[in-house]
């Protein structure tokens, strides 16, 4: 079960993000019903949250809260279940980083949710080797999520 709230006071695109976090859990063996919160939030929350959790100043992108310490499943094993935590998004944050990193806001939406979930699931990038491979799972999922999107992003 994923929820969404968006207390950010920006439009955003909550039905793409539900669906694009179904399609990463899926990617990841984790069982259908596992628990995922979504919210967005506005930089002034966000920072209050960085300071808080990670004592740094300003506003962040994104932060995990994991709860169950899910990890990622496998094609021949039962999908883990339980609950898998919050994911925060700040959309203002997004939209400036997205011209920084060549996307569209949605799509900047798009990778940092995967980033989100992967932090989740206990995926780091503090080392060289384990950001390595934190980053190819995402833009693997990235790049699998736009191939079955195809020409259909407009409809999201």
């Amino acid at each position: 079960m994923i929820d969404i709230n968006n207390e950010s006071g920006q439009a955003a695109d909550d039905k793409a993000l539900v669906q694009l976090a179904h399609f990463a859990l899926d990617a990841l063996h984790i069982h259908p019903d596992a628990e995922l919160s979504i919210v967005l939030v506005d930089e002034a929350t966000m920072s209050a949250y960085h300071e808080k959790f990670l004592g740094e100043p300003g506003p962040t992108d994104v932060m995990s809260f994991p709860m169950d310490e899910l990890r990622p499943g496998s094609p021949n094993t039962e999908p883990p279940l339980g609950v898998l935590g919050d994911i925060v998004l700040c959309p203002s944050v997004t939209e400036r980083q997205a011209v920084q990193t060549g996307r569209t806001a949605q799509e900047e939406a798009d990778y940092l949710l995967v980033h989100g979930l992967l932090h989740l699931l206990g995926f780091d990038h503090g080392e060289p080797a384990a950001k390595e491979v934190m980053f190819s799972v995402n833009d693997q999922i990235i790049e699998e999520w736009k191939k079955q999107r195809g020409t259909h992003d407009t409809d999201r």
